[in-house]
C-alpha cells in the first residue's frame, strides 16, 4: 500500500473521528491555530457554524446541546479566542450540558518562547489551566498520536455519568502532521447507565409510603422521555404534591395538577411553606441550589432536619452537599423512579388520596397565573412585563421554544408564565449568564429548524450578546429576538433601589442623564434582519404575528416598564447589605 493511501493529516483523521462519532455541526470562530482543521472540515459533511464572537459559538453549542442530547461542539483559537469563550463554556458546565471543546494552541515546539497569542506569563503555554475549574477534564494533546484516543476520551466523558464541558487542547502543528492509520477508536456501541436496585427501591416506596407530608423535589436530571412518564405514575399514585427548581420547569406540565411550582427565593409562597412542612422529600437530580433553597436558611425553604432527604442523583459529589441525607442515591434519575414507581404500587397496590390538596394547589395556581394574566391585560406602555409574555403566550403556536437570559425574562417566565405543555423552557440556571439568550437560541433553532424559537431577552442581555444577531442571518435562522427593553440593568437596579434607597450604576442614560437605548430593531435591519419597534401597546401582538409568518430572524424592541419579580422567598444578600450577618 502507497503511504499516500496509510497517510493522513491528524485533522483529516480528527474530522473523520468526529462524523463517525455522528457530529453534524461545529460552533466557532477561525484563528491561525485551528485553520488546518477547518479545511478538513470543509471537505466533510461537517457543517461549521461560524460565530462573530467565541462566547456566541459556546452558547450556540450549549442551545443545540440542550435541544439534541447529543454533545455540542465548539472550536476556537489560542489564547484570547479560547478566553473569549470561558463564559460560554462554563455556562454548559454550570449547567450538566454536554460540551466538546476543541482548542488550537502555539506550536508544540515553540513553548515557553511567547510565540504569537501564547497564554504565558507565570507558566509555558498553560492555557488549558484557565478551564480546569469547571471543564469536567482537559487534555492536552502531546503526540499527534494520542489525538484519536483523546478525542474518544472528551466525548465518552462530556456525555458520560453528569453530562459536562471538555477541553481538547491541541498545538496547531499536529494538525498538519501526518498520522499512520491506525486502530480506530469508536465511541461504546451501548452503554448503560446506573440503576437502583430493587431492594434500595422497596426501602424508598416504604418511606414515601409510610409519610404524611410527601414532597417531590424535582431538578433538571431527570431528562426527558421515560422517566418524566414514571415521575407521573408515581406522583398520581400516592398523590405527592411536586416542587420543583429553575431548570425542572416543563419537565412536568405547569397546568398538571400536583405541580406546586418553584421553591426559593422566586418560588411561590404555598410552595415554601410546604416544603418547610413536608415530613419526606425525594429529592431527584437537583443540587439545592442558593436561590431554590432560600439561601439554605431554614426558615424559609427547606428544614432538613426534621424533614427526611432521599436525593437522587449522578453525581455522587451532589448526594448530601446542601442537606444531609436519610437515603443517598447515585443512579440515573429516569432508572431510579422507575424502579422506585414499580417498588411503590407493589407495596401500595390502590391509589392514595389526601383530601384538600389538589384544591390548595389549584387555588394557588389559579391565583398566580390569573393574577399575572390580569396584570398583563393593561394598555400601558412602556409595557409591563406580564403583557409581554401573556402576548406571547396568546399568539405565538403553543409549540413555541423561549430561551431566555437573566432578569424578568427568567425569572418571570420562570414563576409566572403558565408553559403549555408542548412549550419549551431553556435558562442559564447555575452561572445565571446574561448574555446566555441570544446565542443559545441560535442553537436551539438549528437543532429545531421547524419550530418558533424565541430569545427572550433584557437590553442588557440583548447588548451583550449582538453578534447573535448577524449569525441568524447568515444561517437563516428564524429566531425572533424579544428585547424587553427597561434601558436597564433592571433586577439589580431594583435590588439596589430598595436597600440603598437610590439606583446608581445600574441605568442606561445619555450624557444629559436621559435613559438611553440602542435601536435594537434597526439594528436588526442593519443586520439584514427584519426589525420591529413596538411604540404602542396594540404593535406588539401584531408585529409577533407578522414575524412568525414571515419566517425571518427579526428583532422586537419592546418599552418596558422596570417592575421587580415577586420575590415571597428569602435570598441571603439582603441581609448582607443590611449588616446581618450569620
Amino acid at each position: 500500500m502507497s503511504v499516500e493511501t496509510s497517510t493522513r493529516t491528524a485533522a483529516a483523521a480528527l474530522v473523520a473521528q468526529l462524523e463517525a462519532y455522528g457530529v453534524e455541526y461545529i460552533f466557532g470562530t477561525c484563528g491561525h491555530t485551528n485553520i488546518a482543521l477547518l479545511d478538513a472540515v470543509g471537505r466533510s459533511r461537517i457543517e461549521f457554524v461560524i460565530a462573530r464572537h467565541e462566547q456566541a459559538a459556546a452558547h450556540a453549542a450549549d442551545g443545540y446541546a440542550r435541544m439534541t442530547g447529543r454533545p455540542g461542539v465548539v472550536l476556537v483559537h489560542v489564547g484570547p479566542g479560547m478566553m473569549n469563550a470561558v463564559t460560554g463554556v462554563a455556562t454548559a458546565a454550570l449547567d450538566s450540558v454536554p460540551l466538546v471543546v476543541i482548542a488550537g494552541d502555539v506550536p508544540s515546539y515553540m513553548y515557553g518562547r511567547h510565540p504569537h497569542q501564547e497564554v504565558n506569563l507565570h507558566a509555558d503555554a498553560d492555557q488549558t489551566a484557565i478551564y480546569r475549574p469547571f471543564v469536567k477534564r482537559a487534555w492536552h494533546v502531546h503526540r499527534v498520536e494520542d489525538l484519536a484516543r483523546f478525542t474518544e476520551r472528551a466525548f465518552w466523558t462530556a456525555t458520560s455519568g453528569r453530562p459536562g464541558a471538555v477541553l481538547l487542547n491541541v498545538p496547531m502543528d499536529l494538525f498538519s502532521r501526518p498520522l499512520s492509520a491506525a486502530a480506530a477508536h469508536p465511541l461504546p456501541a451501548a452503554s448503560t447507565a446506573p440503576a437502583l436496585a430493587d431492594a434500595d427501591a422497596g426501602r424508598i416506596a416504604e418511606v414515601l409510603a409510610g409519610a404524611e407530608r410527601p414532597l417531590v423535589y424535582l431538578g433538571g436530571g431527570l431528562g426527558q422521555g421515560e422517566g418524566r412518564a414514571a415521575l407521573l405514575s408515581l406522583v398520581e399514585h400516592l398523590e405527592i404534591p411536586v416542587a420543583h427548581s429553575l431548570m425542572a420547569k416543563g419537565a412536568l406540565p405547569d397546568r398538571h395538577p400536583l405541580v406546586m411550582g418553584m421553591t426559593g427565593f422566586w418560588g411561590l409562597e404555598v410552595t415554601n411553606t410546604y416544603a418547610l412542612e413536608a415530613d419526606v422529600v425525594l429529592a431527584i437530580g437537583t443540587r439545592f441550589a442558593e436561590t431554590d433553597a432560600s439561601s439554605w436558611n431554614p426558615a424559609y425553604t427547606w428544614r432538613i432536619p426534621p424533614t427526611r432527604l432521599i436525593q437522587i442523583d449522578i453525581d455522587p459529589a451532589e448526594i448530601g452537599r446542601n442537606y444531609p441525607v436519610e437515603i443517598g442515591v447515585v443512579a440515573d434519575a429516569a432508572h431510579a423512579v422507575r424502579a422506585i414507581d414499580a417498588a411503590v404500587r407493589r407495596a401500595v397496590p390502590e391509589p392514595r388520596r389526601r383530601p384538600g390538596l389538589r384544591e390548595q394547589i389549584h387555588a394557588a395556581r389559579t391565583a398566580l397565573f390569573d393574577g399575572s394574566t390580569e396584570r398583563g391585560r393593561s394598555d400601558q406602555f412602556p409595557l409591563r412585563p406580564e403583557r409581554i409574555l401573556l402576548d406571547l403566550r396568546e399568539t405565538l403556536p403553543p409549540d413555541t421554544i423561549l430561551v431566555t437570559d437573566v432578569g424578568w425574562n427568567k425569572n418571570g417566565v420562570a414563576q409566572c408564565y403558565p408553559l403549555p405543555d408542548q412549550g419549551r423552557f431553556i435558562a442559564p440556571g447555575g452561572a445565571s449568564t446574561m448574555g446566555f439568550g441570544p446565542a443559545a437560541a441560535l442553537g436551539v433553532q438549528i437543532a429545531r429548524p421547524d419550530a418558533v424559537v424565541v430569545a427572550l431577552v433584557g437590553d442588557g442581555g440583548m447588548s451583550a450578546q449582538l453578534p447573535a444577531v448577524p449569525m441568524a442571518v447568515e444561517r437563516g435562522l428564524p429566531v425572533l429576538f424579544v428585547v424587553m427593553n427597561n434601558r436597564a440593568h433592571g433586577t439589580i437596579a431594583d435590588l439596589q433601589a430598595a436597600n440603598f434607597g437610590q439606583q446608581y450604576g445600574c441605568t442606561f442614560t445619555d450624557p444629559d442623564g436621559r435613559p438611553y437605548s440602542p435601536d435594537f430593531a434597526a439594528f436588526g435591519r442593519a443586520c439584514g434582519a427584519d426589525g420591529y419597534l413596538i411604540e404602542r401597546a396594540e404593535d406588539l401582538r401584531d408585529a409577533l404575528r407578522t414575524a412568525d409568518r414571515r419566517r425571518r430572524p427579526a428583532v422586537l424592541d419592546v418599552a418596558m416598564v422596570n417592575e421587580p419579580v415577586p420575590t415571597p422567598g428569602h435570598w441571603n444578600i439582603k441581609d448582607i447589605y443590611h449588616g446581618l450577618f450569620d
